[in-house]
């Protein structure tokens, strides 16, 4: 365990730049400052009206967080090329989201929606869907708001600080400045938050290189160190290339993460904070650069093995999350060093606020307006969000004090098998009416078991683990001999694809009756020169479906 008293210059550092995002934090309610905060198109959406580059600073930040940083070179640390799956991902979701955000940014621009359960209800006239995907949204974040936290803690660990309070004080901040300028906080951070990663991942892949004798050795040193056999599993830990047993996995957990990325509810919050549909087309075109660079954090892994660095031990467990905290510390000299740990710090706080955020907000608009107070005003829509965001880091802190954060990390896992099966009812929602509301909260439910199923059928022999051992499941279980494996989320969403797509046959044959659209054709094309805000439609008492 390292020395505190070896970390002073890092510490304090760490700790400067830390209380400067702060003030900033706090100042950003004056940024922009709109006539009130006590709306959610101004607290929880910046008022809707970030340009280009607010926009791309805001999604990357949200995007790439603080666990991004230290989790992807912990993957390739401790299992090889399969820790690459990230960058395709990031790169092929671009193309795929480009029409359904403009879609979507158009017809939330046009209503008022602030979520996507917002959306999904008008769009089926279903309070019961919308409420599932609410549900679906908040808990998919939660444990992504801890592992922020994660990121943070490796930081620190790196640093000889132990213990929780650490933390604790560093989301007191977060809460309070989030709770002050909501969703302009973040925005304002990120620039910050860019410029400090841009710096040290450039000076990363300059400086380390130089110093372990160059690429080739690195990579050398890499496949040397995977090629291992593990005493545990008698197997090697990985490799530098694919194998024919994980190829399919690497493809299906890249396609379903790219599918799955612009669902969170985070995400879109970024996005329904553009101006304008021209806004959202730019960051498309433009936010693969950050998948550059993730490709360059990717690489961090490889340099960690050929360093010989060794993570931390806690608890009799090695925590692979502090390998490149270590590396930046053994690489770099003691004020850099402090300069990349606090660009790893400040990288979990605009991703934790934005979560929140959106967790808050589906809360508010889809449980506490929907079925608590249909009432509401805006100003009391707002407190109710802002007290919801509070909670929402209250309970991500939870998670980190009264859990193995180890489990933290198969939660999040989990929350991106389950956010993939909003899929047919949000992204395939901006395309067609044709699904029958009954048919997508039953393929919902669907696509959630069958991925619960199998994820509770995944063991992990290097880790002990019996259950939830990770994501790619034995094609050999469904009778195929073969060691080849597939993402459980790729495959939970095709069952509920085709459980909708049957039961929308069945439904309409029966002549169920459905929910009303209440949107039409020409909102999925507005621009910011048409009306801003239209009423949700009337609520209504939703038939039962047999």
């Amino acid at each position: 365990m390292p020395k505190l008293s070896d970390h002073y210059v890092q510490l304090t550092i760490f700790i400067l730049l830390f209380l400067l995002v702060s003030v900033m934090g706090f100042l950003a309610s004056r940024w922009r400052r709109p006539g009130t905060l006590n709306h959610l198109d101004e607290w929880g959406l910046g008022g809707r009206s970030f340009g280009p580059w607010v926009t791309w600073f805001l999604i990357g930040g949200d995007l790439y967080t603080a666990y991004t940083f230290v989790a992807v070179p912990a993957l390739l640390y401790g299992a090889g090329a399969m820790g690459f799956f990230a960058v395709p991902y990031t790169i092929v979701v671009y193309p795929i989201v480009f029409l359904v955000l403009c879609r979507l940014w158009s017809v939330s621009h046009v209503h008022g929606f602030v979520t996507p359960a917002d959306f999904v209800r008008s769009r089926f006239g279903s309070p019961t869907l919308a409420l599932l995907i609410a549900l679906t949204g908040i808990v998919a974040t939660m444990p992504y708001i801890a592992l922020q936290l994660v990121g943070i803690e490796a930081v620190l660990k790196s640093m000889g600080v132990t213990g929780h309070l650490p933390i604790i004080v560093a989301f007191a901040i977060l809460a309070l400045y989030t709770y002050s300028s909501g969703l302009r906080a973040p925005a304002l951070i990120a620039f910050v938050k860019d410029a400090l990663i841009y710096l040290v991942i450039i000076a990363a892949v300059i400086v380390i290189p130089v110093k372990l004798g160059g690429w080739h050795a690195i990579f050398g040193k890499a496949e040397a160190a995977l090629s291992a056999v593990s005493p545990v599993t008698h197997k090697p830990r990985g490799s530098v290339l694919l194998t024919s047993s994980n190829q399919l996995q690497y493809v299906t957990l890249a396609l379903g993460s790219a599918l799955a990325l612009f669902l969170y509810p985070h995400s879109i919050t970024g996005v329904l904070a553009a101006k304008n549909r021209d806004t959202i087309k730019r960051n498309m075109a433009a936010l693969p650069a950050y998948s550059f660079v993730l490709g360059l954090i990717a690489l961090l892994g490889f340099m960690a093995l050929a360093a010989g660095i060794k993570p931390i031990v806690t608890g009799g467990k090695a925590d692979s999350n502090t390998v490149v905290p270590l590396l930046f510390d053994q690489q770099f000299p003691p004020w850099f060093a402090g300069v990349a740990f606090a660009a790893v710090g400040i990288g979990a706080l605009v991703p934790a606020a934005i979560m929140s955020i959106a967790a808050a907000n589906l809360f508010t608009r889809n449980i506490y307006k929907e079925y608590l107070k249909r009432d509401a005003t805006p100003a009391q829509e707002a407190q109710a969000s802002k007290i919801a965001s509070l909670v929402v880091k209250l309970g991500a802190v939870a998670c980190i004090l009264f859990l193995d954060p180890q489990f933290s990390i198969d939660l999040q896992l989990i929350g991106g098998v389950i956010i993939l099966q909003t899929l047919p009812a949000v992204a395939l929602g901006l395309f067609t009416r044709w699904f029958h509301r009954g048919a997508l909260i039953t393929g919902l439910v669907a696509g959630l078991a069958t991925g619960m199923v199998m994820l509770y059928q995944i063991p992990n022999p290097a880790n002990g683990k019996a259950h939830f051992g990770g994501s790619g499941y034995a094609l050999s279980n469904f009778g195929f001999s073969t060691t080849m494996t597939i993402y459980v989320g790729f495959v939970a969403v095709i069952v509920n694809l085709l459980v909708a797509l049957i039961g929308t046959v069945v439904l309409r044959a029966g002549d169920i009756p459905d929910g009303e659209d209440g949107t039409q054709r020409p909102d999925y094309f507005a621009d910011r020169d048409d009306p801003e805000v239209r009423d949700l439609p009337e609520l209504v008492t939703e038939e039962p479906v047999s």
